[in-house]
């Protein structure tokens, strides 16, 4: 099947002004963020009530044109470990070193080491630019999340000031990690580090390869519809990791050759009983890790790629430095 531009990468890839020819994949429609497990502005409003008066002695509050803050996770939710906390602003910020100074996080009530990413982002109307919280390594399992964003009032550079501060209070589940071996035609999935299954699978033929690298459950969808040149089908068992239209899902049309060759558009195929257990299992923030596929590595913005960066890029901070 033919990969179609789901409902972000198009737009990421017009925000980023380029034109890049992804390998072909699986054609599934698109989708919101609330249906992708999130809620659309996250967290908890910080700072609501009047504020006290100023003394003089205080510093006097920046000036500027005001900059919003939404975050995609919701207090409350639970994902898996390699879930990224996402943030949306409001405007095309000119300096984050005052926005990563006022994220404090903890896990488990101790202080966590992580570091923002940010990049262009067309997701929401007036909310060009995203921002990713991750740590070196994936989030430990069975963990209390907890975020302070005390950005309110603080500088988003020359002319720009943070209009508001959040909270967010989340968990993560297991660890659910999958590796999927192009060589192997075969996908174990581990919890906890203890083996739950191990299937055979049909990846991304030569000309369509599927990407390798790490990728991040985005949303499971019970019936999917895939489009493209000759066909039209609704697909059972469907889990979205990639923008672009990566699924793992049932193929039954594709019996013959799974566990023995790759002759996908770019998704991996499963048979129907393997890949209605894998949806079942599946939880948004799970990780997929994908080795000898043939394909380039996912590009970081292609839904939660967030892993296929080295810890010193990630630093680095992306479009805006932090320190």
């Amino acid at each position: 099947m033919k990969r179609s531009r789901s409902w972000r990468s198009t737009a990421t890839l017009v925000a980023f002004g380029l034109v890049l020819a992804l390998p072909a994949g699986c054609g599934g429609s698109s989708k919101d963020s609330a249906a992708r497990g999130g809620t659309a502005s996250g967290g908890s409003s910080a700072g609501a009530s009047a504020p006290p008066a100023a003394s003089a002695s205080a510093s006097p509050t920046p000036a500027g044109k005001p900059v919003h803050v939404r975050l995609f996770q919701g207090d409350g939710s639970s994902w898996g470990v390699g879930m990224p906390i996402i943030a949306y602003l409001s405007a095309k910020i000119t300096d984050a070193r005052e926005f990563a100074a006022a994220t404090t996080v903890t896990v488990n009530g101790e202080p966590a080491d992580g570091a923002w990413f940010f990049q262009r982002s067309a997701i929401y109307s007036g909310y060009p630019i995203e921002a990713h919280y991750r740590l070196q390594n994936y989030w430990p399992a069975h963990a209390k999340i907890h975020m302070d964003l005390a950005t309110k009032g603080h500088s988003a550079g020359t002319g720009m000031v943070f209009d508001n501060s959040l909270t967010l209070d989340m968990s993560t589940i297991a660890a659910n990690i999958s590796r999927i071996d192009g060589h192997k035609e075969r996908m174990v999935v581990t919890s906890d580090g203890k083996q739950v299954f191990s299937v055979p699978v049909s990846l991304g033929k030569a000309s369509t390869p599927t990407f390798s690298g790490v990728k991040v459950v985005m949303e499971r969808d019970q019936v999917q519809r895939m489009t493209g040149p000759g066909y039209d089908l609704k697909v059972p068992w469907s889990v979205r990791i990639t923008n672009s239209g990566e699924f793992v899902h049932s193929a039954a049309w594709n019996g013959g050759n799974i566990g023995q060759r790759s002759t996908s558009h770019g998704c991996t195929n499963l048979r129907d009983a393997d890949a209605k257990r894998f949806f079942a299992f599946a939880h948004v923030g799970d990780v997929t890790i994908y080795t000898n596929t043939g394909g380039p590595t996912m590009p970081s913005w292609d839904g939660y790629g967030d892993w296929n960066l080295s810890w010193s890029t990630w630093q680095s901070g992306g479009l805006l430095h932090t320190t």
